[in-house]
């Protein structure tokens, strides 16, 4: 019998897509098990969850080793993998925007040769090169990116804002949007949409309605 792979971000995202499959009838109980495994098994309706690094879902659908994955748009835009987008869940939204010291607003577009710190840099190269025509350097961060201004790193940030509050308690503001809507998003390997694709199709059909529900 065919069993459905699911990879699913560690954290957050991982609890809220489990709420959406509880309401398509899916219940995991390890899923609640402090001791929580990397892999989970639900036998009775097949399915097989995978939880990991958020930047590496999209990897695990493309190369087939899940079958579906939930991931923000910020990674999927980030990883460019070879697969199919297919359903905006809605939660975890926020935005991409370009960010520094508040002082240095309106001075910072007159920098020559900006630095530029961030967690995303395929998303912040291409938003300079092709939005701002303009070359920056580009410095990977991991951790808190915010330090990056503070500390003479980089000129300006280029990072996720949910409210706000983070940057304004460092002394931070939103200089530019890079990208206004992320959001959690289903995706697809490419040979399961036809392979599975009954059980996926089903899925996506349930995940649709709890969706619309939210939303009434």
């Amino acid at each position: 019998m065919k069993v459905l792979n699911v990879a699913l971000a560690k954290g957050r995202l991982a609890d809220i897509s489990m709420e959406f499959f509880e309401k398509s009838g899916i219940h995991c109980p390890d899923f609640n098990d402090p001791k929580r495994k990397l892999i989970l098994t639900d036998e009775k309706n097949r399915l097989r969850f995978f939880l990991g690094k958020p930047s590496d879902i999209p990897t695990f659908v493309e190369y087939g080793a899940a079958d579906i994955g939930i991931a923000g748009k910020d990674t999927l835009l980030e990883e460019e993998r070879d697969l199919y987008e297919v359903l905006d869940l809605g939660f975890g939204s926020c935005k991409i925007c370009v960010a520094g010291p508040a002082e240095q607003k309106s001075t910072w577009k007159n920098k020559h040769r900006k630095k530029v710190a961030t967690k995303y840099p395929h998303i912040a190269e291409k938003y300079f090169r092709e939005e701002k025509k303009e070359r920056v350097e580009i410095i990977k961060i991991n951790g808190s990116v915010e330090l990056a201004p503070l500390t003479g790193l980089a000129d300006v940030i280029v990072d996720i804002v949910e409210s706000g509050a983070t940057l304004a308690a460092n002394g931070l503001i939103v200089y530019e949007d890079v990208i206004d809507h992320i959001s959690a998003r289903m995706v697809v390997n490419k040979v399961s949409m036809k392979t599975k694709n009954e059980m996926i199709l089903q899925l996506i059909n349930d995940f649709k309605n709890e969706v619309q529900r939210r939303n009434l």
